[in-house]
């Protein structure tokens, strides 16, 4: 009798600690990453009255005869199932989809979480503003003009640099592409106003100087007479100011040359040469890029004393392509410059995250900068990691090292920024497990109760 007291004992201990794990669990319902706890039983040790004994010729074997002392918790699980997605809209909410936790820390303690609400400090730090702990991964550095990040690298802090400056470029490269009619009248001598323009094909391009100050470039085709399939292409920068009229090109220089040049197409209407005014013809393959220099406006002299010239390349295309070439065929002509590298200063105006967790800034100017990238953590044993409070997590002698990299890598799951990810805890299970522990508890309640009973029966057997 005292030995089913115990039992009781140790069966209301035990449903009482699956209680509060089952109430944890609904007290985090709406907790951000929250991942629900799971409590598993298992018997204790047991009494043995007496012990089996094998077959023989006369009888059979006899299976031990053993009473149980009781229960007790064999595990509290850490269950790591997804947790559906919730949009925010909010650019530095970032949830994971699958395996995968965010690095944080505090001084130089690790901290690791899925609960992506994170913020900005006052200094662009990427935090938890709950605790202040810095969200880890790794800054881009220029390297020759472009942003390059090295994941190989430790960790550190994400600063996004709001408000920072994006300096002016000077633009190095136009592309031209698309066709030149050929049908397009030959322009005759003393052509009228009206006969010249129908004869040219003008376009006009925007380009950028050191001071990032806007630039027009225009480029005018017209047929060569007496030569079916050649085409006269003047370069002109800024043409409606008279100041700034010096603009030159050549192949490989612009030292001594014009502001024309000869494009030669074959039979077939396809890219085939340039000819600069000093008589260079362009290479036999490849692509057809020409110098062109324009003096800059305002700008300091050299030690010369002449203007500063800046030079840029203008591409045609490649010889023998129809694929982002300069074509000549009987259709309407479309050439024109469709892409230049060159922009003005901007501020870093906004920042998106995208699913491999790379930061990129916004600014102001339209161009697009990298500037970091979130670092992810996967563990062998992820079960094994010890609760820090927070919805953070810590390593443990059980769980592992930490493989830091990026999402999408090794295991790691993706990064959908602007939005968290919900807390895994389901009600419907939640509440079916609380009925069935509090049963549980009654049951262990009344074998105590009972057992209670058996021992007063005995005590008044004197009476």
């Amino acid at each position: 009798m005292m030995r089913s007291l115990y039992s009781g004992v140790s069966g209301l201990q035990n449903h009482q600690t699956r209680m509060d794990v089952i109430g944890n669990n609904i007290s985090n319902v709406n907790t951000t990453g929250f991942k629900r706890g799971r409590v598993n039983f298992q018997d204790m040790i047991s009494q043995q009255l007496s012990g089996s004994a094998r077959p023989t010729e006369e009888k059979g074997g006899v299976n031990p005869k053993e009473v149980g002392l009781g229960m007790t918790v064999a595990a509290i699980d850490t269950v790591f199932t997804q947790g559906n997605l919730q949009s925010t809209g909010i650019s530095t909410d970032v949830a994971i989809q699958g395996n995968g936790f965010f690095l944080e820390k505090n001084g130089e303690r690790s901290f690791y979480t899925r609960a992506g609400a994170f913020g900005l400090d006052r200094d662009g730090t990427l935090v938890n503003p709950a605790n202040g702990y810095k969200v880890q991964g790794w800054m881009a550095r220029e390297i020759d003009g472009e942003m390059v990040l090295r994941t190989s690298a430790s960790t550190e802090d994400l600063i996004i640099p709001v408000g920072s400056k994006d300096p002016a470029k000077a633009t190095q490269n136009v592309n031209f592409a698309c066709n030149l009619n050929k049908n397009t009248p030959v322009i005759p001598e003393n052509a009228t106003e009206a006969e010249r323009t129908k004869g040219t094909w003008a376009t006009e391009f925007k380009i950028y100087d050191s001071f990032g100050n806007a630039h027009n470039l225009a480029v005018n085709f017209e047929r060569v007479p007496d030569n079916p399939n050649q085409w006269r292409a003047t370069v002109q920068v800024d043409p409606d100011n008279a100041d700034y009229t010096q603009t030159r090109v050549g192949l490989g220089t612009t030292d001594g040359m014009e502001n024309s040049f000869l494009v030669n197409f074959d039979n077939t209407g396809t890219l085939q040469s340039v000819t600069d005014t000093a008589g260079n013809v362009s290479n036999e393959t490849g692509e057809i890029i020409l110098q062109t220099s324009f003096t800059v406006p305002e700008s300091n002299a050299d030690a010369d004393g002449n203007p500063l010239r800046q030079t840029l390349n203008i591409n045609l295309g490649t010889i023998g392509s129809q694929i982002n070439t300069i074509t000549q065929s009987a259709s309407q002509s479309s050439t024109k410059a469709f892409y230049q590298d060159g922009y003005t200063m901007g501020y870093l105006e906004n920042f998106k995250i995208d699913s491999s967790g790379v930061i990129t800034g916004v600014y102001s100017n339209g161009t697009n900068r990298t500037i970091g990238q979130l670092a992810m953590a996967t563990f062998t044993n992820q079960g094994g990691l010890e609760k820090a409070g927070d919805n953070t997590y810590v390593e443990s002698i059980n769980s592992g090292v930490a493989n830091i990299g990026v999402s999408g890598v090794a295991g790691k799951g993706t990064l959908l920024a602007g939005a968290l990810e919900m807390s895994n805890v389901d009600l419907t299970e939640q509440f079916t497990d609380m009925i069935v522990t509090q049963r549980g508890f009654q049951s262990n309640a009344k074998t105590i109760q009972t057992a209670d009973t058996l021992l007063e029966t005995v005590l008044s057997l004197k009476r």
